[in-house]
């Protein structure tokens, strides 16, 4: 396993962390769920990844009880606040009265008596950001928190918090949890320079894109043990990207894997870590073998060569309105 800096601290984080949205939850099978905590610990995985709303904290719960039998000083567990935790509806949102309720139930879950990375989920319209602000920085100051973070935040959002923290004193976020990968470049429009400009991590989710970019998906086939096949998780599937189109340029990559002597996924996840200011990409596993899978991508490299290649099949880099010029990272020289 490889490691990069989060962020501007001294935490270093593996290239692939391990996400807990889905397929841990307490009733889930033990076996299985530890298997795949136990693979990622064996790759040298260390950062693992949930949310308060996951089951409605049973993923916490899992990953509380699988840690009680670990080495805490070995793994960075980072969380998140924001979702509805019951039917109150004063329950939701970053207040300060909901962050400092929620970190501490989040505790209890977790069974630990601090929470290495504790991140917005969302952005809250509702709470004024001085607020949510304040109380991150207090959770730190009273060591509930080592350090605070924001997921799917703006750029304009991001900049605004960080303002506000060092016209206070008070501790800046230090990373962000966007959405990346080939199919949704988003980031690349201004988040990903923002956050490269300020010194904040990008730890980042759905790099397969929800198992599009696996490979094992055809026009007429739809493997029994996927998750558009899953009842439950199904309808979160991107269903819509399944086209003629698609599936064309996923011939291409596929060829690029071959090239490279890779699997289609690593090769996915190993563009999305030759983006220079990509920290982390967080991977989702419902079995122990894709966890080793998933981990062969940080010993695929990509050259400027194989870049090019991608982009040409890809051709979706982000467009500058004004311009009207292809803004991809990497694909206009931006100086550093």
């Amino acid at each position: 396993m490889k490691y990069r800096q989060l962020g501007n601290t001294g935490i270093y984080i593996s290239e692939i962390g391990m996400g807990m949205w889905l397929n841990f939850k307490v009733g889930g099978d033990k076996d299985t769920m530890y298997g795949i905590l136990n693979r990622a610990l064996d790759n040298g995985i260390n950062f693992f990844d949930t949310a308060d709303m996951y089951y409605k904290g049973e993923s916490e719960k899992v990953l509380g009880d699988w840690m009680a039998g670990k080495n805490r000083q070995e793994i960075v567990v980072a969380t998140k606040v924001f979702g509805p935790m019951s039917n109150h509806w004063m329950a939701q949102g970053l207040s300060m009265r909901h962050i400092r309720n929620a970190c501490e139930d989040s505790l209890q879950r977790l069974r630990t008596d601090y929470i290495d990375l504790y991140q917005c989920h969302r952005y809250d319209i509702d709470t004024p950001l001085e607020e949510t602000c304040y109380v991150m920085h207090n959770l730190v100051e009273r060591g509930y928190i080592l350090h605070w973070g924001v997921s799917q935040w703006t750029a304009v959002q991001i900049l605004n918090a960080l303002r506000i923290c060092e016209r206070n004193g008070w501790r800046k976020p230090i990373s962000n949890q966007p959405i990346y990968n080939m199919l949704n470049r988003s980031l690349e429009v201004d988040v990903m320079d923002v956050c490269h400009k300020e010194g904040l991590g990008l730890v980042c989710y759905s790099p397969l894109a929800q198992g599009l970019l696996t490979g094992k998906y055809t026009p007429d086939t739809v493997p029994d043990d996927s998750r558009m096949a899953d009842e439950n998780i199904g309808a979160f599937f991107p269903r819509k990207r399944m086209t003629d189109e698609f599936f064309d340029m996923q011939e291409q990559l596929k060829k690029v894997a071959q090239s490279l002597d890779c699997t289609m996924p690593a090769l996915a996840l190993a563009w999305a870590l030759s983006k220079k200011p990509v920290t982390s990409l967080i991977i989702g596993a419902s079995r122990p073998e894709q966890v080793d899978d998933n981990c062969a991508a940080i010993e695929v490299e990509i050259s400027a060569e194989t870049d090019a290649q991608i982009e040409e099949i890809l051709q979706n880099a982000p467009v500058d309105q004004y311009s009207g010029v292809r803004v991809g990272w990497g694909i206009v020289k931006r100086g550093y």
